[in-house]
């Protein structure tokens, strides 16, 4: 039998690749479009946040449905040509009501199918011992290139480019989902894992403490994140940087994102899951306390630097630690489990950033840090319950 031109890992790859680009455009102008509508830094977050909080209420199901279908695959595709398509509408709405309805039904499937890639690709890259921080970093690499592309399109185009360009990367990422392969292991084929995942269900695994406080902290952590995602851009827009400097500025978080994935197998082995977490936290918290005394560009393209700590670091710890804890049977709904604890943060932050950019500017950082510090004391309080062994990370 002839093989396959290309592997399985090449098309998740070039999936991942056109997954981010959509929101790599978004996080950069979306703030900015909708400032320019006459929409209110709080009707920005609401915006922003009730895409996350329906959401909420579909990972856990989305993920329980992937988990019966006879592969991940079907969930995923389904998704993404949903996702392709309703973003159509933003092309016919104005006001805020319009945008807030068809910006949510265009986030809504895309979100949901998040938990479940990483976890196909995560059993699939474990089976075939590949490296799943590769995979995935080529994600952040087409987030990256439309961070910095985006600013530069407005710059010469001006902001009504913005929906034509969500909108056509939104149906790429349609296109693209059509070649990706079958994730499940066959029937008689076992999957290789770093460490003996509990069996059971997931309320049995997720009510022991030590288990579900490192996913609350990075969640927190996480949450964090969503202040300069959502009102980054904003912010510095509003302290006369320049949108031609903005876009590459996102883009340098991403970039430090990237390679942070690209280099994991060379130390992924060497620290547990949680300690990558904690190291996670701390830096988070010394970023965003930095952020809010407003530094001038120089100090934000090394603060931006510390992206691929703040968030790499922590994604991948929680990923591998929810692989190495949990069977294959549960493994979308695990992920999804992770991913609705991120949400619950985001929508929390989306809503109060949005009330705390608007009365305090910057400063509303400050807020991170202190949330960064608190999701900190979370993974700290796990490893003093259970100690690191077989927890620790593996490449494959």
């Amino acid at each position: 039998m002839a093989q396959p031109r290309l592997t399985p890992e090449t098309r998740t790859t070039a999936f991942y690749f056109s997954y981010f680009m959509g929101p790599g455009a978004a996080v950069m102008f979306l703030p900015i479009w909708l400032s320019e509508k006459g929409i209110s830094t709080e009707q920005i977050g609401i915006i922003n946040a009730v895409p996350v909080f329906i959401i909420l209420a579909l990972n856990l199901v989305v993920g329980r449905l992937a988990d019966k279908a006879s592969d991940w695959r079907q969930v995923i595709v389904i998704g993404a040509l949903i996702a392709g398509v309703v973003p159509i509408g933003l092309f016919f709405v104005n006001e805020f009501w319009g945008i807030l309805l068809f910006w949510t039904l265009a986030a809504l499937p895309g979100g949901a199918i998040g938990p479940v890639l990483d976890a196909a690709t995560m059993r699939m890259a474990r089976r075939n011992g590949s490296d799943f921080a590769t995979i995935r970093a080529w994600g952040t690499v087409g987030y990256m290139m439309f961070n910095a592309l985006t600013g530069f399109l407005v710059v010469w185009f001006g902001s009504a480019i913005f929906v034509p360009l969500f909108v056509g990367l939104a149906l790429l990422r349609a296109a693209v989902s059509l070649q990706l392969p079958a994730f499940r292991a066959p029937p008689e084929q076992a999957t290789v894992s770093a460490a003996t995942p509990s069996k059971g269900k997931l309320r049995e695994i997720i009510l022991q403490p030590w288990f579900s406080l490192p996913l609350l902290g990075f969640a927190m952590v996480f949450g964090t994140h969503q202040l300069i995602g959502g009102f980054g851009a904003l912010i510095w827009k509003e302290q006369g940087i320049s949108e031609s400097i903005i876009g590459p500025l996102i883009a340098l978080g991403s970039l430090s994102e990237t390679a942070v994935m690209f280099v994991w197998k060379r130390f992924g082995s060497r620290v547990s899951a949680r300690q990558l977490m904690l190291i996670c936290a701390g830096v988070a918290l010394l970023r965003w306390l930095l952020m809010a005394f407003s530094p001038p560009v120089w100090a934000l393209l090394l603060l931006q630097m510390l992206h691929g700590f703040t968030f790499a670091l922590g994604f991948l710890g929680c990923v591998h630690f929810i692989a190495n804890w949990t069977s294959e049977d549960i493994a979308a709904e695990a992920q999804s489990l992770f991913t609705v604890l991120q949400q619950m943060t985001s929508v929390v932050a989306l809503i109060g950033f949005g009330a705390l950019v608007g009365w305090f500017g910057p400063y509303a950082y400050l807020g991170a840090s202190v949330a960064a510090g608190l999701g900190g004391l979370c993974i700290w309080l796990s490893l003093r319950m259970k100690q690191p062994k077989e927890d620790a990370i593996a490449t494959g």
